[in-house]
């Protein structure tokens, strides 16, 4: 992860992810917190740090992606509509 990458997810991502609707979630997220001991826990947030940087990622490259394919698409196209 790059320091970007560190940088986004302390200062945007986690604070998204505190005020985030946990409904349904509420006892999955509260084991992990209350069951794990110390060392197993910072290895849990580090996986959740690692998960979040590239879902975030994914969803830069979707979106351009996406975007592309629209652009290309409200211009209009050559080929007749079936």
């Amino acid at each position: 992860m790059t320091d970007f990458m560190r940088w986004l997810y302390a200062n945007y991502i986690t604070p998204q992810l505190k005020k985030a609707d946990i409904t349904g979630y509420e006892q999955s997220l509260s084991l992990m917190d209350m069951t794990l001991d110390p060392e197993l826990h910072r290895e849990y947030l580090r996986a959740v740090e690692f998960y979040s940087g590239n879902a975030f990622l994914l969803g830069l490259y979707t979106g351009a992606g996406l975007a592309s394919q629209s652009s290309q698409a409200s211009f209009g196209s050559t080929q007749p509509s079936i």
